[in-house]
């Protein structure tokens, strides 16, 4: 179920009253369970998607989306929102489950995924789903077009966050650090970026198939601001985030220590779920375990 307006709290803002969501502790983490659903059903149904990636990333979505992130649904283009870029984009399912649940497109729209004429892709698509600020494919690229949004924002002098989320194979891909040292030399402190670091990618653990290790070292050394965390923990979450803003002068990365597959059982630490759908009999099961 979508929220209703209870869920919602007014901001006044500089282009008058946008309605921005935030939900109690309690209430996130129901959304969280959500999510997870809707991610296992859409996946089930197109018998097609990255299910893996797309369950270790939902703290991280619902506490933006439900808490933190200043948007409207009813103003997808809205000048003065946040942005969240989803720069691994085959984890779609968690973002548009988490646009469903605000608003931006109908909840039974997400039975979709990936069918002919659908708008919800198998990867994001900005020019036909209300609330994608990038569209996706190729992995190594949102955090590059999350520095240009940034340079933007401050040119137009726009008081935004932007918000990166990546995934840990993606960081093998050269272009990030490119972008990571951007960020840093033109003193981006309005980027605050995960790494959703799950240890798996799709040809197995990173740890053999490229090592990013010492990883937090790495950041620290191209000039980022690093934080922590257990990205499963919906507390440690919001903590990073708020912290993170507080932060002046720099990037900021929140290395997010999650679980693949996270809250389906046959599915965490799985890498035959990265890219598999589950089958009907696997489906129920996961469903029952997410009640």
């Amino acid at each position: 179920m979508s929220l209703s307006k209870n869920d919602w709290t007014s901001n006044l803002n500089t282009s008058g009253n946008a309605e921005v969501f935030s939900l109690s502790d309690a209430q996130l983490l129901d959304k969280a369970k959500t999510i997870r659903r809707h991610i296992v059903s859409m996946v089930s149904k197109a018998a097609s998607g990255h299910p893996g990636g797309s369950l270790s990333a939902v703290e991280i979505v619902t506490a933006l989306y439900f808490r933190l992130l200043r948007h409207d649904p009813k103003n997808p283009r809205w000048s003065e929102r946040d942005r969240f870029i989803l720069s691994k984009g085959h984890a779609a399912p968690v973002l548009y489950a988490a646009l469903a649940e605000c608003g931006y497109i109908p909840v039974d729209e997400l039975s979709t995924l990936r069918q002919l004429d659908s708008r919800l892709q198998g990867h994001t698509d900005m020019t036909t789903v209300p609330g994608v600020e990038m569209s996706a494919g190729s992995l190594g690229q949102g955090l590059s077009f999350s520095v240009g949004v940034a340079l933007a924002s401050r040119l137009d002098k726009k008081d935004i966050w932007v918000y990166t989320l990546m995934g840990d194979g993606e960081c093998d891909e050269g272009q990030v650090w490119e972008a990571a040292m951007a960020a840093a030399h033109h003193k981006l402190d309005r980027m605050i970026a995960f790494v959703d670091y799950n240890k798996l990618q799709i040809d197995g653990w990173n740890k053999d198939v490229m090592n990013l290790e010492p990883f937090t070292d790495k950041w620290s050394a191209f000039g980022w601001h690093i934080i922590e965390i257990d990205g499963n923990d919906m507390g440690q979450v919001l903590n990073a985030i708020e912290s993170a803003k507080k932060i002046e002068g720099k990037p900021k990365m929140i290395i997010a220590h999650t679980v693949k597959g996270k809250g389906v059982s046959f599915m965490e630490n799985n890498v035959d779920f990265h890219g598999q759908a589950p089958n009907a009999e696997q489906t129920q099961i996961a469903l029952e375990e997410l009640k």
